[in-house]
């Protein structure tokens, strides 16, 4: 008798007959039914449907019942989805403190999170859910790097709140409050009244921040059902686009279609194009780099800034604007979206339906209104997003010009010099910066923080107090999507790998000119080498997470990517 044919579960070319086929996988077919499989469902091909479900974070707390509309689309076109989960951690509560070392860094763990469990269990196809900031580019990534059919669904943005009137309040408006209660413009009842009608429903937080910037960008490349990118995360369609994600994943798997084929060099100008349009977070500078590495497409900061001069900001989203994200969806969403900078895409790149996006932008219709703009008249010439570069970020450096007034395009300013995020709003708090300074904060940087924190909490206080036209923020660590004004981040090298910023002094001139692409230091190189003797680095307490993050991520002018070549 030929034993091997008798336990013969299913074709060999699907990656989980590893586990069903062969005599000698028995141990492995008994853990299976253990698990409730029956013998018909060892012939089927396994999808992993991996979420991020968190009761902490509240871009996380619907993922399991999504997760349950995936596993019925699966399951009608004839696979067996098995769920699991990954880390969700929130950038939100992480603001103002030590916790915010970890977002960033936890991004690569998620992707690792999942190469393990789709690699060790030899799933055929998987379908990923993720909900907020650094959730979103970990599951990409991992997608990138495993290459088998893998579709996103996003968690999708929260509604608006209600706060004084305003029915499209947005909790990036929220997280000025504290500095105009020091100001007395708000009194602090109003603020305690704020945060409870601010965040009313589950989802990202409602504007565009870094969670919905990626959200977004999950459509944008392709590697999401169209819709997905807006869809209200308390929506009916949502589900709806869930259920079809786990249809569509199965159809991937039929015709072989993988994350490679999609996420090309073109299909990521795309998404820069996208993020230039939107008036997206810069941390999705960082994330698009990564995934791209992952992808093994070259990407760099001057694609960026060419196609920043190319594609106009067309999106009215707060906070660069006065609208929420569910207001963008009723507008046609990213799909609308797209066809109105249709002419400065590459169409002819494949998305997960199986379809190119020329073929997906056919019928669309983008009416240009108050929230989505037109190329002709725009909301801002340029897009979102720009790359400066200098004697002070010699690598480059990434600033949301959406979010900057006019006014502060230019500005010209004496440093005063913080080497913690802590010690900046301690100063702005108190008082203590004038008119005309450029605040600089270093340290805080990839290897420097670790983990590059985002330094929301300072520009808050700045935009807070009403001094977003009276001083500027640089630092080599990040911002929040929510912050809008004057505020250059990312700059490289950063001050602990032994960058210009570590150098800078109190009382030194410092010139950004935004349209001129250039963050400039009036220090002479001959005043840098004679500082660079004397000059002690400073390294701050590390968690051996953190440490090892430290030990192997590269610089965010290259997407602040483990670099494995130091392993």
């Amino acid at each position: 008798m030929d034993f091997e044919k008798e336990f013969e579960m299913k074709d060999r070319r699907y990656r989980s007959s590893m586990l069903t086929n062969g005599l000698g996988r028995s141990g492995q077919r008994a853990l299976l039914y253990a698990t409730g499989m029956d013998e018909e469902d060892m012939k089927k091909p396994f999808v992993a449907v991996i979420g991020s479900f968190s009761e902490m974070v509240p871009g996380h707390v619907h993922l399991r019942e999504l997760a349950d509309y995936v596993k019925q689309g699966v399951i009608e076109a004839g696979g067996v989805p098995r769920q699991s989960e990954t880390i969700a951690i929130c950038d939100g509560l992480c603001q103002g403190h030590k916790g915010m070392c970890y977002p960033l860094a936890s991004r690569d763990l998620i992707a690792d999170s999942v190469e393990m469990v789709v690699e060790a269990h030899h799933f055929d196809a998987m379908v990923l859910l993720p909900g907020c900031d650094k959730i979103i580019p970990g599951m990409l990534m991992a997608a990138a790097r495993l290459d088998i059919p893998a579709v996103i669904v996003p968690g999708g943005p929260m509604l608006p709140g209600n706060v004084g009137g305003n029915p499209l309040f947005c909790s990036s408006e929220l997280r000025e409050y504290p500095g105009r209660v020091e100001m007395g413009t708000v009194t602090a009842e109003e603020m305690k009244e704020a945060e409870k009608a601010a965040l009313p429903t589950v989802g990202s937080c409602a504007h565009l921040g870094t969670a919905n910037s990626m959200c977004m960008l999950t459509e944008v490349l392709g590697m999401a059902l169209p819709g997905a990118g807006t869809a209200p995360a308390v929506s009916n369609k949502r589900k709806r686009i869930a259920k079809a994600s786990g249809r569509c994943v199965m159809e991937m798997l039929k015709e072989g279609l993988t994350p490679r084929k999609i996420l090309t060099r073109e299909t990521m100008l795309n998404g820069i194009a996208g993020a230039m349009a939107t008036g997206s977070s810069t941390n999705l500078v960082l994330h698009l780099m990564a995934i791209a590495h992952e992808a093994g497409v070259e990407l760099t900061l001057e694609d960026f800034d060419r196609i920043s001069r190319q594609v106009p900001f067309v999106c009215n989203l707060q906070p660069s604007g006065d609208y929420p994200i569910v207001s963008l969806d009723a507008s046609g969403g990213i799909q609308a979206v797209l066809k109105t900078i249709e002419s400065r895409l590459h169409k002819d790149v494949l998305t997960v339906t199986g379809k190119t996006l020329s073929t997906l932008l056919e019928p669309v219709q983008a009416r240009p209104d108050q929230v989505l703009k037109s190329m002709d008249e725009p909301q801002k010439p340029e897009g979102g997003i720009a790359i400066l570069k200098g004697n002070l970020a010699p690598s480059g450096a990434v600033v949301k010009q959406s979010g900057v007034k006019p006014s502060m395009y230019h500005f010209r300013g004496k440093a005063r010099v913080f080497d913690s995020m802590e010690e900046a709003d301690a100063a702005v708090s108190g008082g203590g910066i004038e008119k005309g300074t450029v605040i600089v904060i270093r340290y805080e940087g990839p290897k420097g923080g670790p983990g590059m924190r985002e330094m929301l909490s300072t520009t808050a206080l700045i935009m807070g107090r009403g001094m977003d036209e009276d001083c500027a923020l640089v630092t080599d660590g990040r911002f929040s999507g929510a912050t809008h004004g004057p505020c250059v981040g990312h700059v490289s090298p950063e001050a602990a790998s032994g960058g210009p910023i570590g150098l800078v002094e109190d009382g030194d001139i410092i010139e950004i000119d935004i349209p001129g692409r250039s963050l400039h230091v009036e220090v002479t190189e001959e005043e840098f080498d004679r500082r660079r003797k004397t000059s002690v680095p400073v390294r701050k307490p590390r968690k051996p997470a953190l440490a090892k993050y430290a030990a192997l991520v590269s610089s965010a002018d290259t997407g602040a990517v483990i670099d494995v070549s130091k392993l």
